[in-house]
């Protein structure tokens, strides 16, 4: 590990030479292509049959209910263990997924169904996430932390192509039931490669020191790991930062799509895979360019330049109604996501301390809770002023409020000395 620290400017498959990453990474891909074509084929399911965006947007705001338990649990990760707690969590997609199929074989399945399908699944999935990224901050050296961090986010960027093509694929040609198996076994595949990750890492002796040294005092613990957010300027503003992308920029790529496919580009569940799939290939070659360019990045300017990139290109998106010219702009959305999310993690967890970790991408996580308010606002929204209007009023929200935090925090985000921005 000190041999692969030495190098200045590690190469973009240097982290899998780490033991350790290459299961996590495994089960981190095969875990996202699940959950990316759960969603997009219980969401199409849920417009085909309710015809209700506000049904849509309830379905998509489910998913990400957990987003209140993500820092208590990233009390629970700090204290246990991120790779015990992810497991546990992979287990619980497992059983969900199961019962799933069952209810789908038995033709019980309904809208009513799959919303308490995704009020389930949605408390477990954004605590997954945030568990899953702060794991791999705990296997690779800090040198290899951004590419390391590129190299997950690939997982979900090729599942949102797998998931988007594959499972409209298979939804349209065998049905939900065959479907919903495949997802079944790549949740199975995903916790055997989770299970495999050794768990002897740092962060677990340093959980068990904790549990041996002091009392689990949950709540206490977590003011500590808000005061701690509180108290670093550089973490404050990327933590605003994704309070604010996700309320203004990711309910439309993220829940709306269906809405917008079938709406503006009238087309079915092929071309709402397509769709999808130009904000993955997007989101993939984001990820790509930092892996290989990532020690040249400045984190803290790259959040903030590439979230106001993510913002026109939406707004610009709303003005097409070509469904070959949305494909490409949602390609460049999902370029621009990436290229100020993967930085803003990556910040996150390179100059975080190690014994908040847990609690700081808990908190991180939390933020994503403004997407399924956003989404219900949204949906309400649209059915009163329009959608256009809608998205409109969403996008310049979101431009105004990144420059107000570019302003607010640019001693600590823009200064090329700045802790943020060190490469």
């Amino acid at each position: 590990r000190r041999k692969l620290s030495a190098r200045r400017h590690p190469a973009i498959l240097e982290p899998f030479r780490v033991r350790n990453y290459r299961f996590q990474w495994t089960a981190d891909l095969v875990t996202s292509w699940a959950l990316e074509m759960e969603t997009l084929v219980l969401g199409w399911y849920i417009l085909v049959e309710t015809g209700s965006v506000v049904m849509l947007t309830m379905f998509g705001a489910l998913l990400f209910l957990g987003t209140l338990l993500s820092p208590m649990l990233g009390v629970v990760a700090d204290r246990i263990g991120q790779r015990r707690l992810l497991s546990i969590l992979r287990t619980l997609y497992v059983i969900l997924s199961s019962v799933v199929v069952l209810v789908i074989l038995l033709d019980k399945l309904t809208p009513e169904l799959v919303l308490v399908i995704a009020l389930l699944s949605g408390l477990v999935r954004p605590s997954e996430h945030g568990t899953r990224t702060s794991l791999m901050a705990s296997l690779v050296p800090a040198a290899l932390l951004l590419t390391a961090t590129s190299l997950t986010r690939t997982t979900v960027d090729s599942a949102r192509v797998v998931g988007a093509l594959v499972g409209s694929g298979l939804f349209a040609v065998v049905g939900i039931a065959a479907t919903y198996l495949v997802i079944l076994m790549l949740f199975c595949v995903g916790l055997v490669f989770t299970l495999a990750i050794s768990i002897q890492t740092s962060e677990e002796h340093r959980g068990h020191s904790l549990r041996a040294s002091s009392r689990f005092a949950p709540w206490k613990e977590l003011r500590e790991g808000l005061g701690y957010v509180w108290r670093t300027p550089h973490v404050r503003a990327a933590i605003w930062i994704a309070v604010l992308v996700n309320f203004t920029a990711f309910p439309l790529p993220i829940g709306l799509l269906p809405y917008v496919a079938r709406e503006t580009f009238g087309t079915d569940q092929t071309g709402l895979g397509y769709l999808m799939a130009g904000f993955a290939i997007g989101s993939l070659a984001g990820s790509i360019i930092l892996g290989v360019i990532g020690h040249k990045v400045r984190p803290g300017r790259a959040m903030i330049l590439f979230a106001l990139v993510w913002h026109i290109v939406l707004a610009v998106f709303l003005c097409v109604d070509q469904l070959a010219l949305g494909i490409i702009l949602m390609g460049l959305a999902g370029l621009a996501h990436n290229l100020s999310m993967v930085p803003l993690v990556g910040l996150l967890m390179r100059t975080a301390d190690p014994a908040f970790r847990g609690r700081v991408m808990g908190v991180r996580m939390l933020a994503i809770y403004t997407l399924p308010v956003s989404l219900v606002v949204a949906g309400w929204l649209i059915e009163r002023i329009g959608f256009g209007e809608t998205m409109g009023l969403y996008m310049l929200i979101g431009i105004v409020l990144t420059l107000f935090i570019a302003l607010r925090w640019r001693e600590s985000v823009f200064r090329k000395d700045a802790v943020a921005n060190v490469m």
